[in-house]
């Protein structure tokens, strides 16, 4: 989260107390630039994994379990298995939800 001015920060300025020097600018620019990038990295989209494990796709989909297993039987979701782990292809789920969408 993005740090936020102080109340005391925040306090009124009269006009004739009003001096602004070469330093104050160069620290408000930095002030401003850092605000600036912290705003623009809440909005940049969170990279997705390639592979997703099954609680990952169970939250992303928002089914349980069962409903997983369903989709791996009838083979309407593919899955690769290593070891005893269970790994899905974010593409393969994408292309599911797509052909589904009506």
């Amino acid at each position: 989260m993005c740090a936020r001015k102080s109340d005391e920060e925040d306090r009124a300025i009269g006009r004739h107390e009003l001096w602004v020097t070469r330093t104050d600018l160069e620290l408000f620019k930095q002030e401003l630039l850092s605000e600036i990038r912290c705003l623009l990295d809440e909005q940049r989209p969170k990279e997705t994994p390639k592979w997703l494990r099954s609680y990952q796709v169970k939250e992303m989909l928002n089914i349980s379990s069962g409903t997983l297993q369903t989709l791996r039987i009838n083979g309407t979701l593919p899955f690769t298995k290593m070891g005893g782990s269970l790994f899905y292809n974010y593409a393969d789920i994408k292309k599911v939800l797509d052909k589904a969408k009506k």
